[in-house]
Parts: structure tokens; sequence; C-alpha cells
């Protein structure tokens, strides 16, 4: 498999810069530090693995980088914008025209089409593909007219897939997207996420528990108690179907 050039190997533009970035809640009496201080980067064109268990703070850092939740403290910024200063309604255009969710859960709405769902967001994106084109990038072209309840949880999946990619987001946050899926499910949705990622350049962030996953990643960050602690480089990158759990 041909692997594309890495950040330190080419002028890449930073999507994402994250500096000492906490975040704390409060449970009754109780305060849960989420997030103690993360530090990290994301590039243009990059596939990232975020990797830890169940606490380790990888869901809320990719709240955060989407503007789904904001910080108690620290700096992120998308691109050159700062979005621990950013108001709601900045946020809000934030996630609308920028940025990708795909979800453990596929989140569709039963009474609609594939090809209905999907157009959901197209119908607000600023600059969206054709629903069909998303749903082609997905492997679902003869499945666009199926209910949800018509297609398997994997096809569910990849119609979320194509329904965060069709207002084309520079980047793409997918959060445990093979959690609900047997391995070879699984497989199949990381390939639809591999192929958008070296097609369009998306930017793509995957978190997972799931330690074989991370082999698909030009980067892996692991995540262990709040605070980023390691980082790794895979010099080979395993396509989607060599990967096993």
């Amino acid at each position: 498999m041909t692997r594309k050039k890495l950040p330190a190997e080419k002028t890449a533009q930073i999507v994402f810069h994250v500096r000492d970035l906490t975040k704390t809640y409060r449970m009754g009496e109780v305060q849960v530090h989420a997030l103690r201080g993360a530090n990290m980067e994301l590039y243009e064109s990059e596939m990232v693995v975020l990797l830890g268990p169940s606490g380790s703070g990888k869901s809320t850092l990719l709240n955060i980088l989407g503007g789904l939740d904001t910080a108690t403290s620290g700096y992120v910024a998308y691109r050159d914008k700062d979005l621990t200063k950013a108001t709601e309604q900045e946020l809000t255009d934030y996630r609308r025209f920028h940025v990708g969710f795909v979800f453990q859960f596929y989140n569709l709405i039963s009474s609609l089409t594939a090809r209905e769902n999907v157009a959901v967001v197209t119908e607000i994106a600023k600059d969206p593909m054709p629903p069909e084109d998303a749903l082609s990038l997905v492997g679902l072209t003869d499945r666009m007219d199926h209910f949800p309840a018509q297609l398997s949880g994997g096809e569910q999946q990849r119609v979320a897939i194509a329904r965060a990619i069709s207002k084309n987001p520079q980047v793409l946050l997918c959060d445990e997207p093979t959690g609900a899926l047997d391995s070879e499910t699984g497989v199949v949705v990381l390939e639809a996420l591999e192929r958008i990622n070296r097609e369009l350049g998306t930017a793509t962030a995957i978190i997972t528990h799931n330690v074989d996953i991370a082999g698909m990643a030009d980067r892996v960050i692991h995540l262990s108690n709040g605070v980023i602690s390691e980082v790794n480089i895979n010099k080979t990158k395993k396509s989607p179907s060599e990967l096993h759990w």
C-alpha cells in the first residue's frame, strides 16, 4: 500500500493546534478531570487514530475539537480561529460548515431513505456534494433508496459517513465508528473512511480503544488519564483489509 507523506515530510498546514487543554466536570461534590493538559496537532490530509481505554479523555478531546464542548482552560485553534474564544453562534457555524461527525450509533432518521438522510445535511451546507456522490464514495450506490430498517448495521454506518462528508468538511471526527459492529463489517466501514481520506484529502481523526485499528493511521496518539502519553508514526500503514480483531 502506498503511504501518504507525513507532516514532517512535507509542508502541511495545521488544521488543529491544541495546547495545555484541560476539561473538568463537577459531579456532585466530586471534580472529574477528563483532560489534564493535552497537546497535539492535526494536519491537512492526515489520518490520526486517538487510542486509549475508556475514561482516558478521547471523546472529551474529540468533542472539544468538534465544537460540541468547550474547554475549562488551554487553547485549541481550528486553522487560525481560536475556538476557546468562539461564541455559541460561531461554534454552530463551525460545526455546520467545517466539521463532519461520525458516532458509534448511526442516528439515521428511520422514515427517510439513505439518499434523504444525506440530503438533510446537503440542504443546509454551503458547498455540498450531491447525496448520490457521497453514497457512491461509501459503496452504497445500489442502496440509496432503502430505508434504515432495510440496511445492515454496517450499511447504516456508511450512510452516516456519507451524511458527514456530503457537506465537504475539511475535517472528519469519528467516535468509535466500528464500536457497534463485528470485525468483518467494521473493516468495510474503515475502508470507506480510508477512501474518503485518500481521495478527498479530508483530515480524519478516529477515536477507539481497539489497538488493531491504529495500524491504518499516519499517526497514533495515545491518551491515558487525560493526557497524551505517546505519539507514534506508522512507517508502513496497513490497509483496513489487513486489520483483524
